[in-house]
């Protein structure tokens, strides 16, 4: 399998996916702890992707997105972006209630 069909099927396999340097637990730069930290306060459950461990993913997903950098968000399969739009909508409401749609039986 190809790594473009591999990131298109972690992006299908889970309603919220957070590519990042590092580990929820374990971030391996500020941007991506502050985004997973995000989530964790908007008590989300979501999948990551340490892309220091894969590099062919880190090479390739900002080609699949049109997203140069790291960390990048999606929630049902759309890039919602990086940290600074996931912490802009963290600060205003709207990603708690993006991440509760995302848990709701389609």
């Amino acid at each position: 399998m190809d790594v473009m069909e591999r990131i298109r099927e972690v992006i299908a396999a889970h309603p919220v996916v957070l590519f990042m340097k590092g580990t929820p637990r374990f971030p391996m730069c500020g941007f991506s702890q502050r985004a997973a930290q995000a989530l964790a306060e908007c008590g989300a459950a979501f999948h990551a992707v340490n892309v220091l461990e894969d590099p062919e993913i880190r090479a390739n997903l900002p080609r699949h997105a049109n997203w140069p950098t790291f960390p990048q968000l999606y929630i049902h399969g759309e890039l919602i972006g990086g940290c600074d739009i996931t912490l802009e909508l963290h600060h205003s409401g709207a990603l708690r209630e993006m991440l509760a749609d995302a848990h709701q039986p389609t």
